[in-house]
């Protein structure tokens, strides 16, 4: 994809250079909204205005909606005040309400101005509700029908209202602004009776969300159900806006890689890596890498307490790094693993000691293979082919006793940490891989000196 966008980037450059606007215009119009955007993004900042104008108006418009912010900001600076107005009033609101979100407050002063005052008020209204919010991702642009219209009423309704609709595949049947029921041009269409009523045919148990819900789980109800649009709602269940699913896999999206960059202990981005800053990178990363090389004083204190025994036969050394190794690799596995179970709702905290007995029926299981494989590794390799005479039996069942029980810590950990930090309202995604690690980590050192100065009797 990459490859053709760079090929139709030079042959835009190259008819451009030459002056060839009719060519220009015609390779774009026949081009998707979302590939013309990945092409402008990538070109020079003085050729991109020319380029957009080049643009018919409703093109444009759904070509500007998938641009980057940074393209954005550079063409609305460029924009005169007709060229912005048309522009704005090819949008559909929720659009528009993002692209606010995302502009500095002058730029943000000067699409308002251009919007027209029914816009304006719209995109208000929306700007009201909380950020991650249902109501901060829905456009108020649906079809609404009355329940005393017939079939013949309501299509023509649609089809004087729906150009400026964001979807009108579902219909919603409102009374004195309240949802009592929607209906598909599908059910019309396919309705023998134009003179039926609307409220004959409509279904009545619609499944809605709340202006405040949290836009993570609406966005689930559309993987659950799956919907092309969903029903908005206040407090006395009037109808407020739409959800409609390419804004709800944005969400998914923008979920899963704040999810990632968590997991891997790093403070979620605002940008996406290539269009990010090295400073940007840096401000994300350093304050878990702080905090985990503190947290890490927990193993050296671990080390400093058995130095001893580390002096009497420093063999023992040599598998730490394969025993906390192990132990974290255990425990991301588990802690992965439940937070994708607590994401998909498919987990509760009601649900922790069956997890926990089921990981601890899964670490037996594992922690058994891994010491046979252990001790054999230990005695053939380390014992035989290297002719190491401090990896004695004894040495061998230590580290194989240690990697037995640091796996079964490292799955209940792992499994269970998530769980407790939804329970107190922190996202489980901060107990990944990294925290669950530096846990593992500590705990697998305390076990292995344990296991050490017991049965080899040193410290």
């Amino acid at each position: 994809m990459a490859e053709h966008n760079f090929s139709v980037e030079n042959t835009l450059v190259l008819l451009l250079d030459e002056k060839k606007y009719h060519s220009l215009r015609d390779i774009l119009t026949t081009m998707n909204p979302v590939d013309i955007a990945a092409v402008f993004d990538e070109l020079e900042e003085n050729r991109l205005p020319l380029l957009f104008r080049l643009l018919p108006k409703d093109l444009a418009a759904d070509t500007f909606v998938e641009m980057e912010p940074e393209a954005q900001e550079l063409l609305l600076r460029g924009f005169s005040d007709s060229e912005l107005k048309e522009v704005i009033d090819e949008l559909y609101v929720d659009d528009a309400v993002d692209i606010v979100e995302e502009m500095p407050a002058n730029v943000v002063s000067r699409i308002l101005a251009q919007a027209d005052p029914e816009m304006r008020k719209q995109i208000n209204e929306i700007l009201r509700y909380p950020e991650d919010s249902a109501g901060s991702l829905m456009t108020t642009e649906y079809v609404a029908l009355r329940p005393n219209m017939t079939v013949e009423e309501a299509i023509l309704r649609i089809r004087r209202t729906g150009i400026d609709k964001e979807t009108i595949y579902t219909c919603y049947v409102t009374k004195d602004h309240k949802l009592i029921g929607l209906v598909s041009v599908k059910d019309l269409l396919l309705c023998e009776d134009d003179d039926a009523r609307i409220d004959s045919i409509m279904e009545e148990n619609v499944i809605t969300v709340g202006t405040l819900d949290d836009q993570e789980q609406v966005a689930q109800m559309f993987s659950k159900y799956n919907f092309l649009a969903l029903p908005v709602v206040d407090t006395e269940n009037r109808m407020v806006g739409i959800i409609t699913f390419d804004d709800a896999m944005d969400v998914m999206e923008d979920e899963t890689t704040e999810d990632m960059e968590k997991m891997a202990a790093m403070l979620p981005s605002e940008h996406p890596y290539m269009k990010s800053t090295p400073t940007e990178i840096w401000k994300n990363r350093i304050p878990w890498l702080l905090l985990l090389m503190v947290s890490a004083t927990l193993t050296g204190l671990v080390i400093t307490k058995f130095e001893s025994a580390l002096g009497v036969l420093p063999i023992l050394t040599a598998f730490i790094p394969m025993l906390m190794d192990t132990g974290g690799n255990s425990g991301s596995q588990a802690c992965v693993s439940i937070i994708r179970g607590i994401s998909l709702n498919e987990i509760e905290f009601s649900d922790l000691l069956t997890v926990i007995w089921k990981e601890i029926r899964v670490a037996v299981l594992c922690g058994a293979v891994l010491a046979v494989a252990c001790f054999g590794k230990v005695m053939l390799i380390d014992h035989l082919l290297l002719h190491n005479k401090s990896v004695t039996t004894w040495v061998a069942l230590v580290v194989c006793f240690s990697m037995a029980v640091t796996v079964c810590l490292a799955k209940v950990v792992g499994s269970t940490l998530p769980l407790l930090a939804k329970k107190l309202g922190f996202d489980p995604a901060v107990m990944a891989s990294p925290l669950i690690t530096t846990i593992v980590d500590f705990l697998s050192l305390l076990v292995y000196f344990t296991f050490a100065t017991s049965i080899l009797h040193i410290g």
